[in-house]
């Protein structure tokens, strides 16, 4: 199995009622990683593409808690998938080594990024054709 084949879409618990929704996210259950770090992205145009990039070490969950966007995983080999996120309870896994490029984004997204790692610039792989290279 490629790692574009690894990604995939999660669907989380949701309770609800007249109050409205809560969704429940939990590390090393309803994600196959202990979450260490948490960001978010927000305030990006429509044309902005945002990650370009791989991680050697990071896995990422991917959830658009408000908004929509979209994210395209690639895996060097020729294999690619586009996945849309636009519902709150929903979100893509991303396994490590795989290139990740969000696009896409409604004026009202927030995307919401969970890491099994901290953050560590070393472990980035920024450059496409070094990518290539590196799973090849």
């Amino acid at each position: 199995m490629n790692v574009v084949q690894m990604a995939q879409m999660l669907e989380f618990s949701q309770k609800g009622d007249e109050r409205g929704h809560l969704v429940i996210v939990e590390g090393a259950e309803d994600i196959p990683f202990e979450i260490k770090r948490i960001f978010y992205i927000y305030g990006s145009d429509k044309d902005v593409i945002r990650g370009q990039h791989a991680n050697k070490r990071s896995e990422f969950v991917l959830i658009n808690v408000a908004g929509t966007s979209k994210v395209k995983v690639r895996d060097g080999k020729g294999n690619e998938a586009v996945y849309s996120l636009n519902r709150p309870h929903t979100g893509i896994y991303l396994p490590r080594m795989v290139w990740k490029d969000m696009f896409d984004f409604s004026e009202d997204s927030v995307l919401l990024c969970l890491s099994s790692e901290h953050y560590d610039p070393e472990e980035y792989i920024r450059d496409y054709n070094e990518f290539v290279s590196l799973v090849n």
